[in-house]
């Protein structure tokens, strides 16, 4: 039995450090037990990336740069900015492509003074951001941000027709929605005897930009024009904040469809597949319905075609360190003189769930649980259904806690009662492994036969340990997916849930509360096994340094439960001749 309970408390650990291994790939550092992808991918690409021109992949895809270039407006490049109450977006009228987008409501987690950017372009900077050692000895540094290219782009294909790269007129319009309930912005291109509209509509209380292109043919001949919804993204990594941040920041193109459902992609994919005409994308590249998408922590962007439109997906490097995910609509045969309309939605915003679940089907599946998505979507919504009534994540963490303890205090009583018999019939067991310490096939005999006449249940101490490790890693999850937890503060020192705690108070009333728990438990017959129960909450609280504040929460609730509900079991349930 008390090996049982050590090896449960092994693969605990376990589960631990894979969490912390993950927490460190996400953050750019290196695995501590294997290279990661992108690590496997950087050398063996490198070269091949700095040699590479940036010509277009075949003569089919005119999306990419190098063509586009080539039928290039002579026309002055202007920035139209229009704000609404929860977005600032930037539109060149070269393109009519959304180069910057700023989340009005989300702080930047790196500068609290500025907000969140999805689109930007800029070739490297700097920025400012506070320095402390556990919430000590505050300062300041100047951290390099790397460059970035991240746009929604959109143009015809199949001819010389205007595209991201053409020059377009604004129309006249306001730029602020002020009161109105929805804006919008219209820019025209006419190139080759082809008119292109680009209509944005922006509308208050919603990050969901709905986007209309007509194509107009004023040439005598029918054409063939196809249109492609396009996001670009640099493969650049993003900058850590550093060991004590708790942020896990990363960047992936990403495709659902209702066949393959969600499918998360990555640059190094795609850089592998440049220049390979036998190289097979590995996500689906036909569909009448989904959506591509550009994903990173806490947030998506993602456009959405009309349903039943049939749409070629396509993943493709569009020149050095610039990787696209695009979505090709062919309009069919358009007449001399006729015309012909393609409405899809672009949404750009966090990830948050109720949101997500109203844009398109499938689009909550952006928020990554990892493998725990099936317990962690419904401990989601159970705590915001606690949320909803007490307006504070840090107390719902603490009632979620209480009511999951509850649930679980039979099982855990049971269980309780199991080690504190077995403790009782420890003496028994060891007589019997020296009875028969050569004959292991009657020791296992003597043993089950000892259990059926005491009435013990082997595994019924290790079932509290057990059950708690799928919920714990799920709310780990919890915490780090849901932008519902960014910023969110409980109390006093506690400002962002979803970071470390910055002055180690909870990481080491963990260990204090866990100390005490393991005290009133009933402690393993083996000193070798007790004294590791013993050093199990310092190891715990060291590596609780650098996790989610809100899930440390979690435990020292857990905790501190556990010891009144251990001393009820010890006084009220378990008998006194097993105490």
């Amino acid at each position: 039995m008390d090996i049982k309970r050590t090896v449960l408390w092994v693969i605990f650990s376990m589960s631990l450090l894979l969490l912390w291994d993950n927490w460190m790939k996400h953050n750019g550092k290196q695995s501590m037990f294997f290279p990661t992808q992108n690590q496997q991918a950087k050398n063996a690409s490198a070269s091949a990336v700095a040699a590479a021109a940036p010509a277009a992949g075949n003569a089919s895809n005119a999306v990419t740069d190098a063509v586009a270039a080539a039928i290039v407006q002579a026309v002055k490049s202007e920035t139209i900015t229009i704000t609404t109450d929860l977005i600032k977006a930037d539109i060149d009228t070269i393109g009519g492509e959304i180069k910057r987008l700023e989340l009005l409501n989300y702080p930047d987690s790196h500068e609290p003074k500025k907000n969140v950017v999805l689109f930007d372009h800029h070739a490297g900077r700097t920025r400012i951001e506070e320095t402390s050692f556990f919430g000590f000895f505050k300062g300041t540094k100047e951290v390099p941000v790397p460059p970035r290219t991240y746009a929604a782009q959109t143009g015809l294909l199949g001819g010389n027709f205007p595209n991201h790269k053409s020059g377009f007129v604004a129309l006249p319009g306001p730029r602020t929605l002020d009161g109105a309930n929805e804006l919008s912005l219209v820019l025209e291109s006419e190139q080759a005897g082809v008119k292109l509209t680009k209509t944005l509509v922006f509308k208050k209380g919603s990050y969901v930009i709905d986007v209309k292109h007509t194509v107009v043919n004023t040439t005598a001949a029918p054409i063939s024009p196809s249109l492609y919804l396009q996001l670009i993204h640099d493969g650049t990594k993003p900058t850590s904040g550093g060991m004590f941040s708790g942020q896990t920041e990363f960047y992936a193109p990403a495709v659902y469809t209702e066949a393959k459902h969600f499918q998360k992609l990555n640059f190094e994919d795609i850089e592998k597949r440049h220049g390979k005409s036998d190289a097979k994308p590995d996500h689906e590249t036909k569909a009448d319905n989904g959506w591509i998408s550009m994903i990173e922590h806490f947030f998506v962007s993602a456009f959405i075609p009309e349903d039943k439109v049939q749409r070629e997906i396509r993943t493709e490097r569009v020149r050095d360190n610039i990787y696209s995910i695009s979505s090709v609509i062919p309009l069919g045969n358009v007449a001399a003189g006729a015309s012909v309309t393609s409405n899809a939605r672009l949404y750009s915003g966090p990830q948050e769930s109720a949101i997500l679940e109203k844009v398109a089907p499938g689009m909550d599946l952006v928020k990554d649980y990892w493998y725990f998505a099936m317990i962690a979507k419904p401990m989601f919504w159970i705590m915001e259904l606690i949320h909803k009534v007490l307006g504070n994540w840090g107390w719902t963490i603490v009632v979620f806690t209480i009511a999951i303890k509850l649930a679980l205090f039979p099982l855990s009583a049971a269980g309780y009662r199991s080690m504190a018999k077995m403790k009782v019939v420890t003496p028994k067991m060891t007589a019997l492994k020296e009875k028969y310490k050569n004959e292991p096939q009657k020791l296992n005999m003597a043993m089950m036969e000892l259990y059926k006449t005491e009435k013990i249940n082997p595994l019924g101490g290790c079932l509290p340990i057990l059950i708690q490790m799928p919920i714990f890693l799920s709310l780990y999850w919890v915490l780090q997916a849901s932008v519902e937890m960014r910023g969110a503060p409980w109390m006093a020192w506690i400002t962002d849930l979803s970071k470390p705690d910055p002055y180690l108070v909870l990481p080491i009333l963990y260990a204090i509360s866990m100390y005490i728990t393991t005290k009133l438990s009933p402690a393993p017959a083996d000193p070798v096994q007790a004294k590791m129960m013993l050093f199990m909450p310092l190891l715990f609280s060291i590596m609780f340094f650098f996790f989610p504040s809100g899930l440390v929460l979690y435990w020292v609730v857990n905790n501190v439960l556990s010891i009144g509900q251990q001393w009820v079991i010890n006084n009220k349930i378990v008998p006194p001749e097993h105490r």
